[in-house]
């Protein structure tokens, strides 16, 4: 009876060290042709996991989760000064499929930090900004602008609250004057206040307030009037305003 030879119950050579080469699990630094390193968690030759890049070129540094070989879960990014050769935060927070997504704080390059959320890099959602100058804006946010209800409080203590629209004020708001003790409560319309009233607000509490008092139902459309039905005339403004839009 011949003899038959058993076919091999173990794979080649070859495929043996494909997988031994594949990254999979936690791994030691891992340089890439570009100069780039990687210490951290794998699966399926992509990094997965936690884990720690450095950019060579930049020398930027993300310490965070993996998901497929892009960032995403919690992470913190962070930049090499190259005058001081220190690192400095530039956002930390969450990431999906490599961009800023979710909540998370961005510190910009003037000392501004932002802190709320994200969408696809871009602050949307609700958010607040502290501003370099002392100004301090919270409220609505899309695609890294102004949009929606929110409040603007100057470095000075005046304050806006109402409207916004693609980073400007649109639609009805309010304008605390605190330094001269007055408001202006009305409409506006591409960052500029087309029709409402002007009172005295708080003017017994203010350092400098107006030099005069604003008298009962005056009406602003860039001169004062005095009018017995003032809600009357600013609806019909406000309609007239309105409807180009």
């Amino acid at each position: 009876m011949p003899f038959l030879k058993r076919p091999p119950t173990s794979p080649p050579l070859s495929t043996l060290l494909d997988i031994k080469s594949q990254k999979c699990g936690l791994r030691h630094t891992v340089f890439s042709a570009s100069g780039n390193e990687y210490t951290g968690e794998w699966q399926n030759n992509k990094k997965h996991g936690k884990g720690n890049q450095v950019w060579k070129k930049s020398g930027a540094i993300y310490n965070g989760e993996w998901k497929f070989g892009k960032r995403d879960g919690y992470g913190t990014y962070s930049i090499l000064l190259p005058e001081s050769k220190k690192y400095v935060k530039k956002y930390c927070g969450e990431w999906t499929d490599g961009k800023k997504h979710g909540y998370g704080t961005y510190f910009y390059k003037n000392s501004s930090v932002y802190e709320g959320e994200w969408s696809e890099d871009q602050r949307s959602g609700w958010g607040r900004i502290y501003y370099a100058n002392g100004d301090i804006y919270e409220g609505k946010w899309l695609k890294d602008k102004n949009h929606g209800e929110g409040i603007f409080i100057f470095s000075n203590g005046n304050r806006y609250e109402g409207s916004w629209r693609e980073g400007k004020k649109d639609g009805r708001g309010k304008f605390y004057y605190c330094d001269k003790g007055q408001l202006y409560e009305g409409l506006w319309v591409d960052g500029v206040p087309k029709c409402g009233t002007l009172s005295d607000f708080g003017r017994d509490a203010t350092p400098m307030p107006a030099k005069y008092q604003i008298p009962k139902h005056a009406l602003i459309f860039y001169f004062q009037v005095h009018l017995i039905d003032t809600q009357l005339v600013l609806r019909e403004a406000e309609s007239a305003y309105l409807g180009r839009f």
